[in-house]
């Protein structure tokens, strides 16, 4: 039994020896050391129940379930059979798409299989019983068919479901056991389809191709975080899963500093969650796999958005824009979140960057509550359905926007926008006017944002307000090119 499985451990041969040998006994009588073990770490009935999942980052978690060994899985997120958005999420999906389309840039979407549909043969039986593989992975390729429809390009994971692995090949495994993220092998698994998918699009023709290779570069350990919850739950604790490490670097090249050799700008950009990190190596065996530079921007703790929102308000992609982007995300994230959308859109425009601001201000916000930044007090048409706002802090560390904004009719919506802590702020908040539901005929009357908090210095911000572009659908522009 492995050594982290061992709860109880009995010295008393040890202990006789000892004192046999204290008698002057001859060591060929002294007694080898006897132990016995048993399982440790069974889930405790706290981790069954849903109530005890009290914190937002908790819920990600409901409920643990206990599977073979050191493996645990989600109830929610890791065995789930369905695989969908909103009516509105699928309309922002389209949107989006058809917005990037516009730009010349390519989206390819990774949608990760879930850790159920990968490993469902780490489950012990019961729980391998009554979850429905079937029904989920019918479910997870129709999703995949879903972005297909909408033009984005879809590799299909779905041959990575179903691992079955040697216990002799632990190490091997496509997710950790007791983490949501998927280990290097299982990065690299999901590279050569992805990779495979790219290389068959056209806009790949004409990007600069490169030789890569990748080595093994030391071991990590990994400290789960599903086994981080079941400790907080339970008091358990598990030994660190160690794994291969590896990097990725230009075939037969010296290390000369020239980060992109001949080939310029990397005409391919990897955004996307923790799974696309350094630690993993994704973004390394895609090059190896594709054979092409790729400007990898995501970063740990980025979530769906993250990194997207930050590369698009980037001068690389105002300046340069990749011709194909690779977007990996979970079938943990929503794909409804409306003001992710709106952030998205604005920034794909750059916001108000270079635009008439139809009304603009500066101020300096106070430390306390809510302070009036923008006023339409000439009466103006500032509709919601073709406007956008452009807040800028001049402390760029500035991570949280809390704005309400006002309407004509007395109406008003409160808008929060957090920024990841792990991500490269610039202190900018842009995002359009709402135009969900009913949303979209409102005409602006204020902007108030709140102040910085008691007791910190004041803070610099200036906004505008400007016309948005509307984005071409797919069918507008080949209406257009047909006529």
């Amino acid at each position: 039994m492995p050594p982290h499985l061992i709860k109880l451990l009995s010295l008393s041969g040890l202990t006789l020896g000892i004192l046999a040998a204290a008698g002057g006994a001859r060591a060929d009588e002294v007694k080898a050391p006897t132990f016995t073990a048993e399982p440790c770490c069974n889930l405790c009935p706290a981790a069954h129940d849903a109530k005890n999942y009290t914190t937002r980052y908790q819920q990600n978690f409901t409920t643990l379930v206990q599977a073979q060994g050191d493996w645990l899985f989600r109830t929610q997120e890791d065995l789930r059979t369905e695989f969908d958005t909103t009516p509105a999420g699928y309309k922002r999906m389209q949107q989006l798409h058809d917005a990037f389309k516009s730009k010349g840039v390519e989206l390819v979407v990774v949608y990760q299989p879930t850790r159920g549909l990968v490993n469902r043969n780490k489950l012990n039986p019961a729980e391998k019983a009554s979850y429905d593989f079937d029904k989920a992975l019918k479910n997870y390729k129709t999703m995949l068919g879903r972005f297909a429809q909408m033009g984005y390009v879809v590799p299909d994971l779905s041959p990575l479901t179903n691992e079955s692995l040697p216990d002799t090949l632990p190490a091997h495994d496509f997710y950790f056991r007791g983490d949501q993220h998927w280990t290097p092998y299982g990065a690299q698994r999901t590279a050569k389809i992805v990779a495979e998918k790219v290389k068959q699009m056209p806009a790949f023709a004409d990007i600069p191709k490169r030789e890569f290779e990748t080595k093994r570069s030391g071991r990590m350990g990994k400290t789960g975080t599903l086994h981080n919850m079941a400790g907080q739950l339970c008091g358990t604790s598990y030994a660190i899963q160690y794994m291969d490490q590896f990097t990725t670097e230009p075939k037969g090249e010296a290390g000369d500093g020239d980060l992109f050799g001949d080939s310029g700008n990397p005409q391919i950009t990897l955004v996307g969650t923790s799974h696309s990190g350094k630690n993993y190596n994704f973004a390394g065996f895609l090059e190896e796999a594709i054979g092409a530079d790729i400007l990898n921007v995501a970063f740990p703790g980025g979530g769906l958005e993250g990194s997207m929102l930050q590369y698009l308000g980037s001068d690389e992609f105002q300046k340069t824009p990749p011709k194909i982007l690779i977007w990996e995300f979970s079938p943990l994230y929503r794909l409804d979140q409306e003001t992710i959308y709106r952030q998205m859109m604005a920034l794909l425009d750059n916001g108000c960057e270079g635009k008439d601001a139809q009304m603009s201000a500066s101020t300096t916000l106070k430390p306390g509550g809510k302070q009036e930044l923008l006023v339409n007090s000439n009466n103006m048409n500032l509709q919601n359905s073709s406007h956008q706002v452009d807040i800028r802090f001049a402390d760029t560390s500035v991570k949280t926007l809390h704005a309400t904004l006002w309407y004509m009719n007395g109406r008003h919506e409160d808008i929060k926008i957090e920024k990841p802590e792990t991500s490269d702020t610039d202190g900018r908040f842009a995002f359009e006017l709402r135009t969900d539901e009913d949303w979209a005929s409102q005409n602006l009357l204020a902007v108030e944002v709140q102040g910085p908090e008691a007791g910190t210095a004041p803070q610099k911000v200036e906004a505008k307000i400007c016309k948005r572009n509307v984005f071409p659908s797919a069918e507008q522009r080949t209406a257009s090119v047909g006529q």
